[in-house]
């Protein structure tokens, strides 16, 4: 965690790691999660109300021409993306709001984020007032690489993401983290909080997506759980799935 001289309060994580993904339907998901549930538990982040999962909302940022999508889908090995995260569908003053940069060097992924005040939100949504960020993150690098790349290539909030996780840890590997992401759906908008009657599309309807995030190995346990599911890895992204659900893209295959 870095924190900014100029001013302190503003904290940037960073997490370096790996992430495989795996697509399960709900016959394999009960299976895999139950075994994956003997070695591990939940984390402390979730809501019992929920069974034990919590929401993921994001906003992610791209161009008219839909680069950072193609990007992706064309296989480039170093690229990186933007997008607004929080963890709730009604704006609250207790709920955390992030910039976040996600980078990628093939395997290996590097995040980075910064928290932002809900009152800062109008202009991280329009563009033309993406240079009034100077006046609130000064000397904050991320938000200065979201500014160059965002008026560079004229980057803009397109897409909406949500969906439901379920999140294990383990006690004895804190750098190994298992994630169940499921209930995932898409709504061509440009905030963060839409109006409730916002047209939704489900992304990958009927599926769960199992995440495995480490930072050297995965446990030889969990190795024995792919073996035995013949869990097939892929490469998977939540925002090229809304992009195509919302039908703001063309495929060209």
């Amino acid at each position: 965690m870095i924190q900014n001289p100029v001013n302190p309060s503003l904290k940037v994580e960073d997490f370096i790691r790996y992430e495989f993904k795996f697509p399960l339907d709900l016959s394999k998901r009960e299976k895999v999660e139950s075994e994956v549930a003997n070695f591990m538990s939940f984390d402390g982040h979730v809501h019992p109300e929920l069974s034990n999962a919590y929401y993921v909302r994001s906003l992610y940022y791209d161009n008219d021409a839909a680069t950072n999508y193609y990007e992706k889908i064309d296989g480039v090995k170093m690229r990186r993306k933007f997008r607004l995260r929080t963890y709730g569908k009604l704006i609250e003053s207790s709920l955390p709001i992030y910039l976040e940069e996600k980078n990628r060097d093939g395997d290996r992924v590097h995040k980075h984020r910064v928290p932002i005040d809900p009152s800062q939100l109008p202009i991280f949504y329009n563009p033309e007032q993406y240079p009034d960020l100077h006046e609130h993150f000064s000397g904050v690098d991320l938000v200065d690489r979201f500014m160059f790349d965002a008026i560079r290539r004229s980057l803009k909030p397109r897409l909406l993401v949500d969906y439901v996780r379920r999140p294990y840890v383990s006690a004895y590997d804190m750098n190994f983290r298992v994630t169940f992401d499921s209930v995932l759906m898409s709504a061509e908008v440009n905030n963060l909080f839409p109006p409730s009657s916002e047209s939704w599309k489900y992304s990958f309807a009927g599926f769960t997506i199992l995440e495995v995030k480490f930072h050297r190995r995965i446990p030889a346990w969990f190795h024995r759980i792919i073996q035995v599911h013949n869990l097939r890895r892929v490469s998977f992204s939540k925002f090229c799935k809304g992009m195509e659900a919302t039908g703001q893209v063309v495929d060209l295959s």
